[in-house]
């Protein structure tokens, strides 16, 4: 009998559990996101249509921006946000050396590859913005691997943003030098190559779209929407593979409200989350949901190898490197 009494105490204490409201979403939420305006609202929308007990405040700016804000309030003693959406790994890896960010183990993160979450859950992938090779269909080339756009047929046809401006460019930098058969080396042969990196994403695209370049480093999605507009350009996934920033998101150490950010998580890393972001145009993190129209199945694209904690510590080093090698 006592047996018996100490079993139904453990079940109904189970049962309890499995419905307690620990972490149940509500009150109010802020979130600092360098999505784009119409993305970033349909996140919360999409968010909030599972739990409309949470007020989402958002606030978007680039990820630059954003995190200037965030630093003044903690310098201040006072940061804001609960948990932040923006662009690239590297960022959160700083934050996290620093003890900014809190651990969600509890993250859904069991499909996803490894190398795109932090090993203690500190921050997660939500979206893969991969950087290849774009080209203007009136190229003599089709190149589909790295290696063309050094060859003499580009010479001085070759576009690229530049790391000392664009994120996304500083992490495809610290990606392809750390590539065997890359390195340092490629990029002092696309210098000889007379290559000019400057600007961001878009004036590449530009830049290749209007038949001023005809090839391109660039992230996919700008090239793979517009050629669906009819932009004369075709996008290349090449074959050693694409550096990617991964849109992240993290809870800060210092949130309010950690039950309604975690909610937040879980839904960026659900199906439902990875769906959207798909809708939006984006190649999703997550393995088993379709791509949007344009790319290729996810099982095509091979992501190179990142390691975050090292690009950050390579960061200025890799800067004043490429400064050098191309006279900037």
């Amino acid at each position: 009998m006592r047996q018996a009494i100490a079993v139904l105490a453990a079940t109904l204490a189970a049962v309890v559990l499995a419905g307690a409201p620990a972490l149940a979403a509500s009150g109010k939420l802020v979130l600092y996101t360098s999505q784009p305006n119409q993305d970033a609202q349909q996140t919360v929308d999409a968010f909030r249509a599972q739990h409309p007990d949470v007020e989402v405040e958002w606030i978007r700016d680039g990820t630059t921006k954003v995190m200037a804000k965030l630093r003044a309030e903690i310098a201040a003693g006072d940061p804001k946000p609960d948990l932040l959406l923006i662009a690239d790994m590297v960022t959160m890896e700083a934050l996290k050396q620093e003890g900014r960010l809190m651990a969600h183990g509890a993250a859904p993160v069991g499909a996803y590859d490894a190398a795109l979450y932090d090993a203690d859950k500190h921050y997660f992938s939500t979206k893969l913005i991969t950087t290849g090779i774009v080209y203007n269909v009136n190229a003599p080339m089709q190149p589909n691997s790295w290696a063309d756009l050094v060859k003499a047929e580009a010479k001085g046809q070759v576009a690229m943003p530049s790391p000392l401006t664009s994120g996304a460019a500083l992490i495809h930098l610290a990606t392809l030098t750390e590539h065997p058969k890359l390195g340092w080396d490629y990029y002092q042969s696309l210098a000889a190559n007379d290559v000019n990196p400057k600007g961001g994403n878009g004036g590449t695209f530009r830049a290749v779209a209007g038949g001023e370049k005809m090839y391109g480093m660039v992230v996919d999605f700008l090239p793979i929407r517009e050629k669906a507009k009819g932009s004369p350009v075709a996008f290349v996934f090449p074959e050693e593979g694409v550096s990617a920033v991964t849109e992240p998101v993290a809870i800060l150490s210092t949130a309010k409200n950690p039950d309604a950010a975690k909610a937040f998580v879980d839904f960026l890393l659900s199906a439902e989350g990875q769906t959207l972001a798909a809708s939006q145009g984006y190649l999703p993190a997550h393995p088993d949901v379709t791509p949007p129209p344009g790319f290729p199945a996810r099982d095509g694209i091979k992501l190179m190898a990142f390691d975050a904690p090292k690009a950050l510590a390579n960061a200025e080093g890799n800067k004043r490197k490429f400064a050098d090698v191309f006279g900037q």
